[in-house]
């Protein structure tokens, strides 16, 4: 403990306009690049690592540990090189937008912070497509980025509407197959393709692609999908990669809404599932 407080007298007795400038400069640039990460998998990893590494410098003071002391003197570099290494498709993608959206401007505009009204979009386009059995599969982003699955459509970016989700899944047009991805307040792309269920054994055989599909990106994030079946009508949930299924109008209204942090936008990492699957 002594050690922590002298490095931090230390550090602070010595402090200057330049060290100023130095952490503004080194300050904007981890801004830049965690910019870069958001909306994809790679930044839950990332905030893991840097929770981690904090840990690990605070105990090493502490504890005035020499083995903490040499992990935190010659590990940042290869930690960093095995980041990169393991996230570089994250990182190109983050790069390839930067090039198209030239660089700052999309940053100041930052989506709506409310799920309400996707609640009931979602509702009655799936109510609507159920009817006819039109197939269909909606995924609405939360914490954990979606970009990577994003990349794999058709960008839309356009407000959610129930006409424009119906007209999208059409039977025989251009964007019917795949997901339609959605954030709060926008569909930001169609036709994209999601990871399938990591134990496909333990699946119902007489579901389709697409609950398999719903069924793998929420058991990797913690999206939630929508699903109809084009064979039967049913519309299903997916969450925490568990399946609910069949549902009206009403009890899929009130899981979305349950699942949204009821209407508000925010979801509480830990929050019960509103059903028991």
């Amino acid at each position: 403990m002594d050690s922590l407080l002298d490095d931090l007298n230390d550090a602070f007795s010595s402090f200057d306009a330049q060290n100023v400038l130095e952490i503004g400069i080194i300050a904007l640039v981890l801004f830049w690049v965690l910019r870069l990460l958001a909306g994809t998998t790679a930044m839950t990893v990332v905030r893991g690592i840097a929770f981690v590494g904090v840990a690990i410098v605070v105990l090493s003071r502490v504890l005035d540990s020499v083995v903490l002391d040499w992990l935190v003197n010659n590990a940042l570099a290869v930690l960093v090189l095995f980041v990169l290494i393991v996230f570089q498709p994250e990182f190109r993608r983050a790069l390839e937008r930067v090039g198209r959206a030239g660089g700052v401007r999309s940053w100041f505009n930052p989506a709506p912070q409310t799920y309400q009204d996707m609640v009931a979009v979602l509702t009655e386009a799936a109510v609507a497509m159920a009817a006819r059995k039109v197939g269909a599969i909606m995924v609405i982003e939360r914490e954990t980025g979606l970009q990577d699955v994003v990349d794999t459509g058709i960008g839309i970016d356009a407000a959610p509407t129930s006409e424009l989700i119906e007209g999208i899944f059409q039977p025989g047009g251009p964007l019917h197959d795949g997901a339609v991805v959605l954030r709060p307040g926008r569909v930001v792309a169609a036709s994209c393709m999601l990871p399938t269920a990591i134990n496909q054994k333990a699946i119902d055989p007489h579901l389709g692609t697409r609950h398999r599909a719903a069924l793998g990106v929420t058991e990797q994030t913690d999206a939630i999908a929508v699903v109809v079946s084009e064979e039967t009508g049913v519309i299903s949930l997916a969450a925490n990669g568990k399946l609910l299924r069949p549902l009206d109008r009403r009890r899929l209204e009130n899981h979305l809404a349950a699942l949204l942090g009821g209407g508000n936008g925010r979801h509480r990492r830990g929050d019960p599932y509103p059903v028991s699957l």
